[in-house]
């Protein structure tokens, strides 16, 4: 295992769960955190948890689907830190109604604003420092649903996971000779505050059952701990009581978002 120490890192998303997570288990491996989100009160919130704990965290509020904002806020980070090492873009939305028999074409398209475009002007301002420096390491969180079809995420999420992994696989296909690598790290269910925005919130018993935000920042720090001469090309997560396998068979599960 390589290690983190003083690597430049831009956390997109890192507000609350997945993102949270990853930017707090870096920086206790001795990262430099530069922390990006919609929300400034969270991202500070995490910056402060951080700094008390001995690390270094910049905040940087932001819209990716604003396409300028983020080449800026990409090339600015480049310029303050004189490199940038690790992007990790966990920042995503779902809405409410996911089925083709609750087609809501505004909601949908927002989605695709943040989770597909977003994902790409992220890919784009990180690239170009990173072939300048002919190293850099790539996480973008995708799903399970960018693997397998589900119910659960619905039709425009799923589809934008699914497009998360072809950008993951094309990065690859692509830098991997300029020393950049990605990886796509496509979880099950996990309790974030997401979930809480389902049409049909789970109860707190079954997000007990799902993947913890916590894990997914060991995955992150796993990822990014590995020697630049090793790609990680994709890791498939899940919790051990897996919804996606079981569906509503636990007594009380009642839910069908």
């Amino acid at each position: 295992m390589g290690d983190v120490i003083g690597n430049v890192v831009w956390a997109i998303g890192s507000g609350t769960g997945i993102g949270a997570a990853g930017a707090e288990a870096l920086s206790s491996a001795g990262a430099r955190l530069i922390l990006s989100g919609r929300r400034p009160e969270p991202l500070e919130e995490v910056a402060e948890t951080i700094r008390q704990a001995g690390g270094e965290a910049h905040v940087e509020p932001l819209d990716i689907s604003d396409g300028p904002a983020v080449l800026s806020c990409g090339k600015a980070i480049a310029e303050r830190f004189g490199r940038l090492d690790i992007m990790f873009n966990s920042a995503a939305i779902n809405v409410p109604n996911r089925n083709w028999a609750d087609y809501e074409a505004e909601s949908w398209n927002t989605l695709i604003d943040v989770d597909i475009k977003g994902a790409l002007h992220c890919i784009g301002a990180v690239l170009p420092q990173m072939r300048l420096q002919r190293d850099g390491l790539i996480i973008n969180i995708s799903s399970w649903a960018g693997r397998y079809d589900s119910d659960i995420g619905g039709v425009a999420y799923t589809a934008s996971k699914r497009a998360m992994m072809a950008m993951t696989t094309n990065i690859n296909m692509e830098e991997g000779k300029n020393g950049i690598r990605a990886c796509a790290i496509c979880p099950a269910e996990v309790a974030t505050p997401l979930v809480d925005k389902r049409a049909n919130p789970p109860p707190d018993w079954l997000k007990a059952l799902m993947l913890q935000p916590k894990d997914l920042g060991e995955t992150i720090l796993f990822v990014a701990g590995m020697p630049a001469s090793v790609c990680v090309n994709e890791i498939l997560i899940s919790p051990t009581w897996n919804r996606a396998y079981v569906g509503g068979s636990m007594p009380g599960d009642n839910q069908n978002d």
